[in-house]
């Protein structure tokens, strides 16, 4: 393709803000590899086609290639371990340039070694929201009631084993009032989860103020050695075979600050092929998470503002069975020494899969005494594409916490469980591309509530702050506790852009075994959003402009009375 420009990438992300040391240190580390790299002038480095640089964990140009990978266009690649390095977005790029986007991206096939640079394209968007925030899947980003405008760009390079991306984002949210769930407190914590103050922290609302945030995004510095990768980010992950309801970790928040060692790619073990990667991090609370004092954990009541992250996650791809890999993850919150981490911190990932096989404390918290200064979510998952079908069928089975033995997993596997099922499928011409998704994501409280506890998912205790980041959820937007979500959308590529149409539901409350813990009585017990909406790119010159109009039917908010909510927004994309 002459059009095609050597470009970088890193591994994906959004992030945090950057008042925390660890997440400074990768952005100082990435902006000085960049400058101690960077030519003059990219002209010697690039033509006219872009986006390569781009290719993030949820992303648009993420999930045109898993279509045209399917189709074909490349081999067959495992998608359960995201974002992809430099390397593994070369080997994933098109074959041909038999495809709607050929001319417009630089998604074909590279030949030139050496160094390679490229700009991660500015991006201006505007959102509104006309009854109260509804968002998701877009990194950092909270959208709140009013009017959320965010920017990002950047610049990627790479040299042999080397790669680095450095893509910040930025964001201001109007968060203009809207009634709240009242959740019995006062102060900035009126502001705190309606149902479970003290088990997530998941803002309704960022204060009365507008909410602005300056993120170092999807940054990333990495090598790859001998088929080993390794390297420290802040980029956006996303585990498992999903692709909009994530159960583990997605782009829901973005990404936090971690550090990385794992295969570069699948590696060959003779009855077929394995792919891993092993994370350690840090997590942030929000101004308004119900945990105070310092840090580091210093007693049960006071776990600590922030938390250590351990996690991993291996998919294996066997010999003879073409296009099928599967797969499990383990991702653990933990409490901070005041040192920042522990050894037995980073034995985390791979501890007993099994409670009672855990170290016990002397204290007692919510009648246990086991693994009380970590949280565990897990899960098992699948995906099947076929070669050259254009077609892919997954799913994940998850738990949240442990099982006590062998016993109680096989007595009662669906105890604080998930599940998602999903599939895709495209009809590919060069000019045109057809493509249908749906995905389901169910974490109902089971009958088991008649017996036990159900209806926890997200949710923890004593580190109170759930499964969030800077108090957005790390996997689906979705509950928490006990909660579902159905989607489906239909796609349509040409060489003049995309237009996409879909309809979902999400189960976004629901009153369970574990009772609403404060405020008024409740008159409705579900919580439900349905939504319909539709986006369209057009690629104008330069640019790529994107539309988007969502209209929410929310029943019974807040277990209170319908509200309908208008979506509109608008986003542009400068080409170079």
């Amino acid at each position: 393709m002459s059009n095609v420009r050597p470009v970088a990438r890193i591994a994906p992300l959004p992030g945090g803000t950057g008042a925390v040391p660890l997440r400074a240190t990768i952005a100082s580390l990435v902006m000085f590899s960049a400058l101690v790299v960077s030519p003059s002038s990219p002209a010697d480095a690039q033509s006219n086609a872009g986006g390569r640089s781009e290719v993030f964990a949820g992303s648009e140009l993420e999930s045109y290639l898993r279509y045209i990978q399917t189709a074909g266009k490349s081999p067959s690649y495992t998608w359960s371990i995201r974002g992809f390095s430099p390397s593994e977005v070369d080997g994933l790029a098109s074959s041909d340039a038999r495809h709607p986007w050929a001319a417009r991206y630089s998604l074909g096939r590279q030949t030139r070694a050496g160094f390679t640079w490229d700009y991660i394209r500015p991006t201006l968007g505007f959102s509104v929201n006309s009854a109260y925030p509804l968002g998701g899947n877009d990194g950092v980003v909270w959208s709140g009631k009013g009017l959320t405008t965010t920017f990002q760009a950047g610049v990627a390079a790479r040299y042999g084993p080397f790669s680095a991306t450095l893509a910040p984002v930025a964001f201001r949210a109007e968060n203009q009032s809207f009634p709240l769930l009242s959740n019995g407190l006062s102060g900035r914590l009126r502001f705190a989860d309606g149902q479970f103050p003290y088990r997530i922290d998941r803002p309704q609302r960022f204060g009365t103020q507008p909410y602005t945030r300056v993120d170092i995004g999807e940054s990333t510095l990495r090598v790859d050695i001998a088929g080993v990768g390794a390297g420290v980010s802040t980029a956006s992950q996303w585990w498992g075979p999903t692709t909009v309801y994530p159960y583990v970790l997605g782009n829901n928040a973005g990404g936090f600050p971690h550090a990385f060692i794992g295969t570069s790619r699948p590696a060959n073990i003779g009855i077929g092929a394995l792919h891993g990667r092993l994370v350690y991090g840090t997590l942030d609370q929000s101004e308004y998470s119900t945990v105070t004092g310092a840090d580091f954990f210093e007693n049960f009541d006071l776990p600590g503002k922030r938390r250590f992250m351990a996690g991993l996650v291996g998919v294996a791809q066997i010999r003879g069975i073409r296009g099928l890999e599967i797969g499990g993850t383990r991702f653990f919150h933990a409490a901070r020494t005041e040192s920042g981490f522990s050894s037995s911190n980073l034995k985390l990932p791979l501890q007993n899969v099994f409670k009672r096989r855990l170290d016990a404390e002397d204290t007692v918290v919510l009648g246990d005494n086991t693994s009380l200064r970590e949280n565990q979510l897990a899960s098992l998952f699948f995906r099947w594409a076929p070669p050259a079908s254009g077609f892919e069928f997954f799913g994940e089975y998850g738990r949240e916490d442990f099982a006590a033995d062998l016993r109680d997993l096989l007595l009662e596997p669906d105890h604080a469980a998930t599940m998602n099922l999903g599939f895709r499928k495209a009809w590919l011409t060069p000019t045109v591309m057809r493509a249908v998704r749906a995905e389901v994501f169910t974490f109902q409280a089971s009958a088991g509530t008649r017996t036990r506890g159900e209806g926890a998912i997200y949710l923890h205790a004593p580190l109170r702050q759930g499964h969030t980041n800077r108090g957005q959820m790390l996997g689906a937007n979705v509950g928490p506790g006990s909660g579902s979500a159905q989607m489906i959308a239909v796609d349509r590529f040409s060489t003049k852009g995309r237009v996409t149409g879909f309809i979902s539901r999400v189960t976004n409350r629901e009153v369970q075994s574990l009772g609403y813990v404060s405020g008024p009585e409740i008159d409705g017990p579900v919580d439900v959003q349905n939504s319909i909406g539709g986006e369209l790119t057009r690629f104008v010159g330069a640019l790529d402009v994107t539309g988007k109009a969502v209209l929410t039917s929310n029943l019974n908010r807040n277990y209170r009375g319908d509200r309908t909510n208008g979506t509109v927004a608008l986003v542009v994309r400068q080409d170079f």
